[in-house]
């Protein structure tokens, strides 16, 4: 339900959801690949990874953008995925909703279908914290998604520590990088993954060797390409240079992932929706 009478636009685009195309199951039949999701997977090379940690595995699902022309019935389709990857982890980088934060209210109880051996985990995306994020971050909490608001947290696998932690969104939030690190061992053997929703974050704090890996959305792949392996259509604040898939950014690495939902102009080409399955190895 939108209550803020500046959301008219929002009205005539959730009646333009309704339509079949968004819904049916001829979405594989068509050039459009707004709704053809696809598993994508990676291995991320870790230098001196624990033994405990070879093959961990983590499933990431962003920019779900429930609504109007991302419905449930995708989400409900990636997280089927999901599930089936039986993965050690979930996270969540943030988008959740695009202009409606009680969408919110349909989307969690089916990520709360997400299930990993050592729990799922959010963060929060420029779309999150510019509707309410605090709404959000309730709502997930009643479903027990933790949100990771410039916080990290030392997960035990194995006996070994691995810390997850969320930096809030790098362009509506007010991210702190001292405040999201502050519960790192600071030593140079444990392993970090953050969540930071925009890509182009990494460039801020890269010479935090603590920092592993960064796994981000945003910027749904470029929206558009122009031939396959071309260059992106659309580009985006903080999604201009690290723009999908896995780039090294000093000794870290980051990871953007395409995003399941669409905003704007609902196209895919050459740019399909994705369920992320990455795997830590030993560099």
């Amino acid at each position: 339900m939108i209550k803020n009478p500046k959301k008219k636009a929002q009205r005539v685009l959730n009646h333009i959801g309704r339509l079949k195309y968004f819904h049916d199951e001829k979405f594989d039949e068509r050039r459009n690949q707004l709704r053809q999701l696809i598993v994508e997977h990676t291995d991320i090379p870790i230098k001196n990874l624990p033994s405990a940690l070879q093959g961990f595995s983590i499933v990431q699902l962003t920019d779900m953008h429930l609504r109007p022309f991302t419905q449930i019935e995708l989400i409900e389709r990636a997280v089927i995925k999901a599930n089936l990857l039986f993965p050690d982890l979930v996270v969540l980088t943030g988008d959740y909703v695009w202009h409606d934060e009680e969408d919110i209210l349909d989307l969690a109880p089916v990520l709360a279908q997400l299930d990993a051996k050592y729990g799922v985990y959010a963060c929060l995306g420029n779309h999150d914290v510019a509707t309410d994020a605090q709404f959000i971050c309730s709502i997930f909490q009643q479903y027990n998604i933790p949100v990771l608001v410039n916080h990290g947290i030392n997960l035990d696998i194995k006996g070994t520590p691995l810390y997850l932690a969320g930096i809030d969104d790098g362009w509506k939030g007010q991210p702190d990088i001292k405040q999201t690190m502050h519960n790192h061992p600071n030593d140079t053997e444990t392993p970090t993954i953050l969540l930071a929703h925009e890509p182009d974050m990494i460039d801020w704090y890269a010479d935090d060797t603590r920092i592993s890996l960064q796994l981000s959305g945003h910027t749904h792949g470029g929206g558009q390409v122009v031939t396959n392996g071309g260059k992106s259509f659309v580009k985006t604040h903080l999604g201009k240079k690290y723009v999908k898939g896995l780039h090294r950014v000093n000794q870290s690495w980051v990871y953007t992932s395409r995003g399941i939902g669409s905003t704007g102009l609902p196209v895919r080409h050459n740019c399909p929706p994705e369920v992320t399955h990455l795997r830590l190895v030993r560099a």
